[in-house]
């Protein structure tokens, strides 16, 4: 067994499909550091069932999938397929090639496959447990697994050891046992809880059944002496009932004749109530009159004397008293006058002022034309001292000034040149961008139409399925209560008491009659009535009439109640010979019933004949005696008799309603199921409504978006515009300057030459008294200056003066002339007021005298109305009188009444009290008994009942009853079954304890078989680590020890080491290269006591000097006798002695690729043609191999 190619695809940095082509012997993985060699390692460990993502060097499960570069995407899964040659059966298998592949997709799924065929990682574990790979892979030593052997515990240390001697399936078989047993030492427990609590309730059950049976005793006599007192109770309350009803219709009799006398004196109270309700008002009314008239006279009496008063007053008229109008304008003329002077003043002394202000400009400008004059002179005789070099300087920085204004006006010139033009376009744009918003607001009007058009289908889609909906939830309601109905319906069908009994206590299969007859719709009632109790009967299969009979005794003898039973009979029917009238018929025509009971209900309602009223039937049963007449309610006709009338439901009438109900809920149910597809239908409309507003908004949010884009568009043009319009006027204005300042040092220029050509005429004719006379004119200037302003200040003063003159005569005339006119106004109200006082006197003489002839007047009325008020008040108090008598005598009938009502109320109460005794009663017996009130009483024979004596009795058996205690009635049925569970148990728990036992023994089986593997794998190993420690440390000693000799399954292993020439006794005092050797040397030891197929090493001799690389080399040519050796290194020694070398190489681009060459030739047969054509001992470096990169490299 060797392993013959590993494929990976996928798995960390191999992207393509790789496939290795290994050999027995050594094979060497060669490459630069990280190339991806050790994902070799990574690979043969996975797909050989590695779990922990550490131990592959990743995080989680997902880092071992090609995870991407610049140039190829990452990848989906990751797959790697293990080829092994399996020609010797090392494998449990029966293949002789056996292909191992695993695959982990991104999404956290994966999977195994056993050649091609679906596995679990268990099977993969079972499969190569044989040939001593385990859990803890001791076969692939990799990177860091050196020192990790050294620092693990020894306990861990052991894992090696029962993984190279196989104990790993046995300790997984004595694992799985153990689980076992503690599942079912639950289960043990568990069932003998349950066998100790059912022996504890047999006990206390049995005593239970027996008491059960003694109880049957005494509940017998305690229902007939139940039944005594029943009977008896119910017909005492009866009579009760009789003798209150009697004296309850007396009372009422007592009572509707005050009730007769009551009403007369209610009617002539209303007749004296209506007599004082006329005479009130007129009374009333006559007392107003009198309290009018009253007042009248006492008013007319006050307003005669006050008008006499009046009118006999003296005269006393007044002359009037204040300042005289004529006087007061007299004044106003005068202070106008004076008003009128003092304003000529002002504008005389106003024109003074200005005068003389002209004069002091005039001065003021002389004087600083003087004052000029004299700073001219001054300065240029300045000038003629200095030179004139300062004028040439100013003159020159104005023509440097005046060469840079004109390029600023160039430049200016050119910038309004560049702007007009691109306005002209600014303003283009915005006209075209407006011009299409104007166009496209146009269309924003049907964009919102066909938005509210698509609203309101929606709207009115919705409104529909609401109401669909609504209707159904209504159906649905309707369904529920229908089903609800036929529930209660189905629920309260119970059979009578002797049905009950014949269905728990007789062996026949018993069926419903109700199920087997049907009758036309609205003719159920009738059914009924005419069936009477047999419409509640029950049918006997086939021809049982011997087990029918038998069960009717018992029926009886049990004292059970009553049943029929209708059986089963094939004979021809018969029909009754009579003419029906018109509007009769048979009714055995209307009822349907099954073929094997029609003889029974043809003997039943044969003489049945279905009328359409009570009279027709009478004339029938008249007719011919022998029929019976029915109506549709249920009214039936005999020969002298009738019945009819409300009862209780029968099973009969419960059917008939359970099947109206049903045909509703169907009616209901094809409603429901029509509407669901209209629901459907709605549904789909407003989808697809809603799909089309969907779309129509979208198209008003992309309208409005350009929309927005356009204004957008329009915004940024006339901002444009406007930037445009500021940029122009600013150059404009710019421009505007230059030329104001190209004009300025034209002027200054000017004056500059002016002024020079004034210096050389001054310096020419100047002489030295120029100086001298400038100042006597500047002196006689000033003098006369300050001459005009003194005479200013005066005329101001004297304008102060007059104007202040002037507002204090101003609007005194005015005030003269306005109280002159009030004067006036006073004196004409004064003389008005006198004449209106001369009229008032002359009309209250004139009141006077009419008040005292209507004084006469109204007392002769009050008179008149004083006696009219006493006439009514004399009658009103006559009429109250007889309605007080009348009142009284009708509250004394009231009373009496009241009483007698109240007599009768408490008749009443009693009376009903009584009925609700009898009703009790009949209740009582109903729900405590089971029988019917009416039987109860027929049947008890109450003459000589002593109630007292039947008492006892009662309480004697409830003594009797109370003293057994809780009684079970289902005691012994119990008891039985309790029995036969606590047997079955029992046998359970005998059989699980067996099966306990023998997994102890398989425990101790798999303890042994473990014991003497690891037993003899551990002498092996012991055996072999010190000859393999003296090779590899020649001079050395080294030997294994156990930590727990007497505990071989749980002991751990030691390893001492001392190399030549030191004594060490702890392994960390080893260097780092002679810790490699030790561990290396345990491991080799296991390869050697128990061989393995393969073994893989990971850059082991990194640590080693070239001595120890030798050594070990050594012992890999040892090992590659018996197994193969797949070595990655970086080492040339170790590359020489390998059979075939692998080269792994990666670009740029992030993928390993890989080339293989044939080192030396193995003792057996090359598959690979490619391989097997190589030539012996040809070095890597110079091999011709297999190109990089290929799918698949030998």
């Amino acid at each position: 067994m060797y392993l013959k190619s590993l494929t990976l695809k996928g798995f960390k940095s191999f992207a393509s499909s790789t496939t290795l082509k290994l050999e027995p012997g050594i094979c060497a993985v060669v490459g630069p550091n990280g190339s991806g060699k050790s994902n070799v390692v990574d690979a043969l460990a996975w797909v050989m069932g590695e779990q922990g993502a550490k131990s592959l060097r990743g995080g989680s499960m997902d880092d071992v999938i090609f995870a991407g570069t610049g140039a190829r995407k990452p990848l989906g899964r990751a797959e790697v397929t293990l080829t092994i040659d399996n020609s010797d059966g090392a494998l449990p298998i029966d293949y002789s090639e056996v292909s191992i592949t695993r695959r982990v997709f991104r999404d956290g799924g994966g999977e195994y496959e056993i050649n091609g065929a679906r596995a679990r990682l268990m099977d993969i574990q079972e499969l190569l447990s044989d040939s001593g790979i385990g859990r803890e892979m001791h076969v692939i030593v990799g990177q860091g697994r050196l020192s990790t052997i050294l620092e693990s515990k020894p306990e861990d240390r052991r894992a090696y050891i029962e993984e190279a001697a196989g104990v790993l399936k046995h300790r997984r078989r004595k694992d799985k046992a153990q689980r076992k047993l503690v599942s079912m030492q639950a289960n043990v427990g568990r069932l003998r809880d349950l066998t100790t609590e059912l022996e504890r309730q047999l006990k206390p059950l049995a005593r239970q059944a027996e008491a059960a049976q003694k109880a049957a005793t005494v509940q017998s006599d305690l229902r007939e002496a139940r039944l005594n007192l029943a009977a008896h109770s119910l017909v005492t309350a009866r009579d009760d009932a009789d003798e209150l009803t009697r004296r309850a219709n007396e009372a009422r009799e007592k009572e509707e004749a005050l009730v007769e006398k009551l009403e007369e004196l209610r009617e002539h109270v209303d007749e004296l109530e209506h007599r004082v309700a006329e005479l009130g008002p007129r009374s009333e009314e006559a007392q107003q009159l009198w309290f009018r008239l009253s007042s009248l006279s006492e008013r007319v009496t006050a307003t005669g004397r006050i008008a006499a008063d009046r009118a006999s007053a003296d005269d006393q008229s007044e002359d009037y008293h204040g300042p005289d109008p004529e006087d007061l304008e007299a004044r106003a003329r005068e202070a106008a006058e004076r008003e009128e002077e003092t304003t000529a003043a002002v504008e005389e002394a106003a024109e003074r002022l200005e005068t003389i202000r002209e004069q002091v400009d005039e001065k003021e400008e002389k004087a600083q034309q003087v004052e000029k004059e004299h700073l001219a002179a001054l300065r240029a005789i300045a000038d003629r001292r200095e030179g004139v070099a300062r004028l040439d300087a100013a003159e020159d920085s104005a023509r440097q000034r005046l060469e840079a204004a004109n390029d600023d006006l160039q430049r200016a010139t050119k910038a309004v040149d560049a702007v007009v033009p691109a306005l002209a376009q600014a303003k283009s744009d915005v006209d075209s961008d407006q011009a299409a918003l104007q166009d496209h607001d146009s269309q924003a009007g049907a964009i919102l139409d066909r938005v509210s058009e698509a609203e309101r289908d929606v709207a009115s889609a919705d409104d529909r399925l609401r109401e669909l909906r609504d209707t159904d939830r209504n159906y649905e309601r309707s369904i529920s209560a229908l089903q609800s109905r036929i529930d209660t319906l189905e629920a309260t069908v119970r059979p009578t008491n002797g049905v009950a009994w014949l269905r728990t206590n007789s062996s026949v299969e018993w069926g419903s009659f109700v199920d087997s007859v049907t009758v036309e719709r609205g003719w159920e009632a009738a059914l009924s009535s005419t069936l009477g109790e047999a419409a509640e009967a029950i049918t006997a299969p086939g021809d049982t009439s011997e087990s029918v009979g038998e069960a009717l005794e018992s029926l009886v003898a049990a004292d059970a109640g009553r049943a029929w039973i209708m059986g089963q009979s094939q004979e021809s029917t018969w029909r009754l010979d009579a003419d029906l009238p018109a509007g009769c018929e048979w009714f055995l025509d209307k009822v349907s019933v099954d073929s094997e009971f029609t003889h029974a209900v043809t003997g039943l309602l044969v003489d049945v004949v279905a009328v359409p009223s009570v009279a027709a039937g009478v004339a029938l049963v008249r007719d011919d005696a022998r029929l019976r007449a029915v109506t549709k309610s249920g009214i039936v006709i005999g020969p002298g008799w009738m019945s009819g009338g409300s009862g209780e439901a029968t099973t009969l009438d419960i059917k008939s309603s359970v099947d109206q109900a049903q045909e509703e809920l169907a009616d209901y149910t094809a409603k429901a199921r029509e509407l669901a597809g209209t629901i459907a239908g709605a549904e789909t409309t407003v989808q697809e409504r809603r799909d089309a507003l969907g779309a129509a908004r979208a198209a008003h949010t992309e309208f409005t978006a350009v929309a927005s884009n356009l204004k957008e568009r329009v915004s940024t043009a006339e901002a444009a515009v406007e930037r445009l319009k500021k940029e122009l006027h600013e150059v404009q204005e710019n421009r505007a300057h230059a030329e104001g300042r190209i004009d300025n040092i034209h002027a200054e220029l000017a004056d500059l030459a002016d002024r020079r050509s004034r210096i050389d005429a001054e310096i020419s004719d100047a002489d030295d008294s120029s100086e001298e006379s400038s100042a006597i004119a500047r002196d006689q200037a000033h003098e006369e200056l300050t001459q005009v302003r003194a005479m200013e200040t005066e005329a101001r003063l004297a304008l102060r003066s007059a104007e202040e003159r002037a507002s204090a005569i101003k609007g005194q005339a005015e005030r003269l002339r306005r109280q002159a006119e009030r004067e006036r106004a006073h004196r004409r109200r004064h003389e008005e007021a006198q004449r209106a006082r001369r009229r008032a006197r002359q009309r209250a003489a004139h009141i006077a005298q009419w008040c005292e002839s209507l004084a006469k007047r109204v007392d002769t009325a009050v008179h008149k109305a004083a006696e009219e008020r006493d006439t009514l008040h004399a009658r009103m108090s006559e009429a109250t009188a007889q309605r007080g008598r009348a009142r009284d005598a009708l509250s004394a009938i009231t009373t009496q009444r009241e009483h007698a009502l109240k007599t009768t109320h408490d008749a009443d109460v009693k009376r009903e009290a009584a009925l609700v005794r009898v009703e009790q009663a009949e209740k009582h017996i109903v729900e405590q008994l089971g029988l019917n009130p009416e039987d109860v009483v027929a049947s008890q024979d109450l003459t000589d009942f002593d109630p007292a004596s039947e008492k006892k009795r009662l309480a004697s058996a409830e003594r009797a009853l109370k003293q057994l205690g809780k009684v079970n009635p289902l005691a012994l049925e119990e008891y039985k079954a309790l029995e036969e569970r606590y047997s079955f148990l029992s046998t359970q728990l005998m059989d699980v304890e067996q099966a306990r036992e023998d997994l102890r023994g398989v425990i101790k089986d798999v303890d042994a078989t473990i014991l003497q593997l690891f037993t003899d794998a551990w002498e092996d190993v012991q055996a072999e680590f010190p000859r393999v420690f003296e090779t590899l440390f020649p001079g050395g000693e080294g030997r294994l020890s156990l930590t727990d000799p007497d505990d071989i399954l749980t002991t751990g292993i030691e390893v001492h080491a001392r190399p030549p020439g030191k004594r060490v006794t702890r392994l960390s005092l080893l260097s780092g290269g002679e810790k490699s050797l030790t561990a290396l040397a345990l491991l080799v030891a296991i390869f050697r006591a128990r061989p393995s197929p393969f073994y893989v090493m990971d850059e082991v001799e990194a640590a080693l000097d070239d001595v120890n690389l030798r050594r070990l080399i050594a012992l890999f040519e040892e090992l590659r006798e018996d197994s193969q050796l797949i070595v990655i290194t970086h080492q040339k020694p170790t590359m020489d002695i390998a059979n075939v070398l692998y080269g792994v190489t990666m670009r740029g681009d992030g993928m390993t690729r890989v080339i293989s060459q044939r080192m030396s030739p193995h003792s057996q047969p090359v598959s690979d043609p490619a391989v097997a054509g190589s030539a012996p001992g040809t070095s890597a470096g110079s091999a011709a191999g297999s190109a990089a990169g290929s799918p698949e490299v030998s």
